[in-house]
């Protein structure tokens, strides 16, 4: 965001505009992206949601079954339903939503910048196949704070961004001047004088 950008808060209307008399320039209104601080803490409630959502329907299954829910390794019975759990929650809520409850909270939504809605291959690729290279090099997540629209790489991949539901930026749009159309304009030769004129001015001489 510029100097010149203006954060304003709720829809554009006529009474948040500034009636400002530029004939070159135009109005343009954008949701403002959301940055990695705000994303990170919304992450982070949606990490405590999964846990209690883990908690409740996953945990009385493994104590009535007697599975260990002690195990690590990637093929254990805990690690794979959490893994499904896990993208389960923000594909669905992605897909459905366009928020997860942790963005819900923040008042942050996913939108597309190719498409009007969140398709399906959107959300697969955002939110199962960026994830998990994501939780694999975690560092990556970084890219939030250096990626143009404030872009994840799981982001990147859908080509999509997480913006403020109900913050906008005003930018200026300047337009080209108009180009100039130079008519040529030619002499027209003055018409003779009739022979009348001619013989009037003859006898007065």
């Amino acid at each position: 965001m510029t100097n010149n950008d203006i954060v304003m808060q709720g829809s554009p209307s006529m009474e948040n505009t500034f009636l400002i008399d530029k004939p070159i320039t135009n109005k343009n209104y954008a949701l403002k992206t959301a940055g990695f601080w705000i994303r990170f803490w919304a992450f982070l409630l949606d990490g405590f949601v999964i846990t209690a959502i883990g908690g409740i329907l996953v945990n009385p299954i493994f104590y009535l079954m007697d599975w260990s829910l002690s195990e690590t390794v990637w093929y254990a019975p805990i690690s794979i339903l959490s893994a499904i759990l896990y993208y389960s929650y923000f594909v669905l809520m992605t897909r459905f939503f366009g928020q997860t409850l942790g963005k819900m909270i923040f008042g942050l939504r996913v939108i597309s910048l190719k498409h009007e809605k969140l398709t399906w291959s959107d959300v697969l690729f955002r939110d199962w196949i960026g994830r998990i290279i994501n939780s694999i090099f975690m560092p990556l997540y970084i890219l939030v704070g250096i990626l143009p629209n404030n872009q994840g790489l799981h982001d990147y991949f859908a080509d999509t961004t997480v913006v403020h539901e109900k913050i906008y930026i005003e930018k200026d749009i300047v337009q080209p001047s108009l180009p100039i159309k130079e008519e040529k304009i030619e002499s027209v030769p003055l018409e003779e004088k009739s022979e009348p004129e001619k013989l009037e001015k003859h006898n007065e001489e």
